[in-house]
């Protein structure tokens, strides 16, 4: 056996041995599904950044009429056309406030320069308010930002590394309001699946209730169960859910096989299966050498030396066998046939384009 199908046969069975012992576990319900209404919200805000070395903005409006704003309710009246600075930069303020989040507390924010600023490297966000989509105001974001890179040099000779218009900073917001949400038990909650499945729902219903001994659970469709709380879980909703939530089931999903052509990653589900099919996949290498001639006049002649390049192909195609791939119904099945081939992970991807071509692969296949 060759060393590229050695390294293919294990990098193949290795995934299939992961695939295998992922599966032989249930998951908990907390991890495939959450609370409806339970989620993060997004808040952004308009902001500057202060203390730039000369990498600010430079023709940017609101860049100007934002500093006189700011100096104007400071009691400094100058208009934004004598404003002239390369020190600071108008920025958009994003961040996701958790659920739950109770006010002083802190949270990440990200900041993206707006205007034409070439870097925010050393620059401080002063206050800036973080509004929801209600407009309502959540937090209050300011300090340093700190970027993952750096920018040296001078103009024709500088070296950057990595983004330098967008940095982070940890803890950079406190939470001034917290997102209104109750939890009550007169008309029970939602469930939500993460990944919607029939079959999986149905279980989620069977196990919940199995184990509350009580009809408790039922299912909306194939992405929602509704829980309606029993009448020992009277006031104790915190109680109720935290059981749910470490229930464990056995979690199902389409069939799915999913490639990446760029780095000839390959991902299969459980169920793949595949018909009888047969395969023939060989090699072309091509290789193309450039050869240069000198051409040279006889002496004492007129003609001038002359440099004749000549270009030789050699197209090379290494032989295959045709093979045939046995009806299988599991992956382990899928697996050992296509080693069989003698395949790299790579050409596993043409391969498997080929199969579902040929409504041999009985999966849905995904190209990312």
């Amino acid at each position: 056996m060759s060393g590229h199908s050695k390294i293919s046969t294990l990098v193949i069975s290795l995934v299939a041995l992961l695939l295998f012992a992922g599966n032989s576990n249930a998951a908990r319900i907390k991890d495939i599904a959450f609370v409806e209404g339970v989620r993060a919200n997004q808040l952004v805000g308009y902001g500057l950044v202060v203390g730039l070395g000369g990498t600010g903005d430079k023709s940017s409006s609101a860049t100007t009429q934002s500093i006189s704003n700011m100096l104007n309710r400071m009691g400094m009246k100058i208009e934004p056309k004598n404003i002239k600075v390369k020190n600071t930069a108008s920025v958009l303020v994003t961040a996701e406030i958790p659920p739950f989040i109770k006010p002083g507390s802190k949270i990440d924010i990200l900041v993206s320069s707006l205007g034409d600023a070439s870097s925010l490297q050393g620059g401080t966000l002063i206050s800036t308010p973080l509004r929801g989509p209600d407009g309502a105001v959540y937090a209050m974001a300011q300090g340093s930002v700190a970027l993952a890179g750096f920018t040296a040099g001078a103009k024709g000779a500088s070296v950057t590394k990595n983004h330098q218009t967008a940095g982070k900073i940890p803890g950079g917001a406190i939470i001034e309001k917290e997102v209104p949400f109750t939890l009550t038990a007169k008309d029970g909650f939602f469930l939500s699946l993460r990944n919607p499945d029939f079959t999986t729902a149905r279980r989620m219903v069977s196990t919940i209730n199995a184990e509350l001994k009580d009809e408790a659970a039922a299912a909306v469709d194939a992405g929602k169960v509704r829980i309606i709380p029993p009448a020992n879980y009277s006031g104790d909703m915190i109680g109720l859910i935290s059981n749910i939530e470490l229930m464990d089931i056995k979690t199902d999903s389409v069939t799915k096989v999913v490639v990446n052509e760029r780095t000839g990653t390959v991902v299969m589900g459980e169920n793949v299966s595949i018909s009888s099919v047969a395969i023939s996949h060989g090699d072309i290498s091509i290789e193309v050498k450039t050869q240069y001639y000198i051409s040279q006049p006889a002496p004492f002649s007129k003609g001038e030396t002359v440099v004749q390049p000549v270009e030789e192909t050699k197209v090379q195609e290494d032989r295959s066998r045709l093979i045939v791939l046995p009806e299988s119904v599991t992956l382990g099945d899928v697996v050992r046939a296509l080693n069989l081939v003698g395949v790299t992970p790579r050409d596993l991807v043409a391969i498997l384009q080929a199969i579902k071509a040929a409504g041999a692969l009985q999966a849905e296949l995904e190209i990312i």
